[in-house]
């Protein structure tokens, strides 16, 4: 049962109040998270909590976010040397380095958004880095989501097929081990500090769930997200659906993003974000997200059509 913390200060802005509390010594700070619900139950659907350890700061919000759509050059990418796009919180935009912040799970259902905010996440990338300087491996079962991409120079694979793409992460794995041999042989702890520059690699898996099964698969996305990130190589996972048994404890504990957009219950959230609370995004908030990084924000994803997606990727 959760104990709500002594509130240390409290502040009144136009759009929202904002609470600053401090945790009891030796309260694991997850909790908070976990019990995200009681905030809401304390204080509305509209609120963010911020914090890590011990000092937390809880924002309450007048109203929600609305929906935009995507610009390119709306994408504050600059000094970033892996931009992953999140979206509008109530402060601004959100965009953060995969290079600092690696491995992505975004999770949601049919009709909420995540398809699109997908296209929207590589079409960033695309636009941001040249195909020297990223490869982007998508892995699409469904044959529904990564067709555009399919001609654009940065992606080096569409892949559709299991087997192929066992071909491909194996392909993967051995530069993974070429990477660290380098690092060895330079005594760098990073390929970004390598005398020569290496481009940065990114494995990104639509509905992974189908791959539960896939042993060979799960153990290579696996080490991706254990060692991928002093070699430049990353991973997004998505589904629409979070199951347990996919994200086990080790690639769960990796992926160390997380953009949970409408979920069907809590117990679905939980799996997500650690804590509830996805269930509560309406049907009608498409591109609604909770983002957890260093904490839990609503964000608003870009609205980025199909067909905007095509005429930005020929460009």
């Amino acid at each position: 049962m959760f104990t709500y913390p002594t509130v240390d200060g409290q502040e009144e802005f136009k759009e929202y109040k904002e609470y600053t509390f401090t945790l009891p010594i030796g309260v694991d700070p997850d909790r908070v998270f976990k019990s995200y619900w009681v905030f809401k139950q304390g204080f509305g659907e509209h609120i963010d909590i911020i914090g890590d350890t011990a000092t937390f700061k809880l924002k309450v919000y007048n109203k929600g976010l609305e929906q935009f759509d995507y610009n390119v050059l709306d994408v504050p990418t600059a000094g970033i040397r892996l931009p992953i796009i999140v979206g509008r919180s109530r402060e601004g935009w959100e965009v953060y380095d995969m290079v600092e912040n690696p491995h992505l799970l975004i999770a949601g259902e049919t009709g909420s958004g995540k398809s699109t905010h997908i296209r929207a996440l590589l079409t960033t990338l695309i636009h941001t880095k040249s195909p020297d300087e990223l490869q982007l491996y998508l892995a699409d079962m469904k044959r529904s989501e990564f067709h555009l991409f399919r001609n654009v120079p940065h992606v080096v694979e569409v892949v559709t097929e299991t087997e192929r793409l066992i071909e491909v992460l194996k392909e993967l794995d051995i530069e993974m081990k070429h990477r660290g041999n380098l690092c060895d042989q330079y005594e760098v702890s990073h390929v970004d500090d390598l005398p020569f520059k290496m481009p940065y690699i990114i494995v990104c898996v639509d509905e992974v769930a189908l791959l539960k099964k896939e042993k060979e698969i799960m153990r290579i996305l696996e080490d991706i997200t254990a060692i991928g990130r002093a070699l430049s190589t990353f991973a997004i996972l998505s589904l629409q659906r979070p199951d347990a048994e996919v994200l086990n404890g080790k690639l769960k504990q990796n992926l160390t993003v997380r953009m949970a957009f409408k979920h069907a219950d809590g117990i679905n959230s939980r799996i997500t974000l650690g804590c509830e609370g996805a269930e509560d995004i309406k049907a009608s908030e498409s591109g609604l997200m909770l983002y957890k990084r260093d904490g839990i924000k609503r964000v608003q994803s870009p609205y980025l059509s199909l067909v905007e997606a095509k005429k930005l990727l020929k460009g």
